[in-house]
């Protein structure tokens, strides 16, 4: 038992939420958190089930979309290490309003509302990377109803490939996950999606191999 808490504070000492607590809290932390071993395409929760805590993903890649009666897929999210997701709907006491799989394997840790409360009031560090997080979160939302609002699909893809790290002339973007995800994060269809990268191709902005995007103009594709 030991050495699985200590193991658990080392994985949420690394995630920006618990960064900066102290090894106290975060032994407080650990005792109210559950590691979850995912393999890809499995269910971490549905829709529909009660938020009892906020899961922390620690490696691996999974979606929280929403299915609409026909069976259309909407791709709400997609969370990488390091990510955590649910904290909103953890205090607000809903059930969960996405459903959320993993890409690939991955390692989830889920940590106990009530944990997270006795701590909130003792601890303004998380308190303050709570709210930090949230904030993110809603000006992500904000970012999104702009996106969908007001830029075309085109301008939407061109966003996506530049918020890329070293996204710059000759740089190689690898798509972390299938195109037809990516299309759906982007409200867009995956034939809409395939048929912008080949517009940009043929303007040389772009060179597509596969899963691998190569920037050959990127003030190119800023002003386009």
């Amino acid at each position: 038992m030991a050495n699985r808490k200590i193991k658990i504070q080392d994985f949420l000492s690394n995630v920006p939420l618990f960064s900066e607590l102290e090894p106290a809290e975060l032994d407080a932390i650990a005792l109210g958190t559950t590691e979850m071993q995912v393999r890809r395409g499995e269910i971490v929760f549905q829709r529909g089930e009660p938020c009892l805590g906020l899961h922390v993903l620690i490696y691996g890649q999974i979606k929280l979309s929403v299915v609409s009666s026909p069976g259309n897929e909407k791709v709400v999210k997609i969370i990488r290490a390091g990510d955590s997701f649910g904290e909103a709907l953890m205090f607000m006491g809903k059930n969960y309003i996405v459903t959320a799989q993993a890409l690939e394997d991955c390692l989830v840790l889920h940590v106990s509302r009530n944990v997270i409360n006795a701590e909130l009031a003792k601890s303004q560090n998380l308190t303050f990377n709570m709210l930090k997080g949230l904030s993110q979160r809603l000006y992500g939302l904000m970012e999104d109803v702009e996106s969908y609002s007001l830029r075309s699909g085109a301008q939407r893809v061109i966003g996506y490939l530049l918020k890329h790290d070293h996204c710059e002339n000759g740089e190689t973007i690898t798509l972390s996950t299938s195109k037809a995800i990516i299309a759906s994060r982007l409200n867009i269809t995956p034939e809409h999606f395939s048929r912008i990268l080949l517009d940009l191709s043929t303007h040389g902005l772009i060179k597509v191999k596969g899963k691998e995007i190569t920037i050959l103009d990127m003030q190119g594709l800023i002003d386009f």
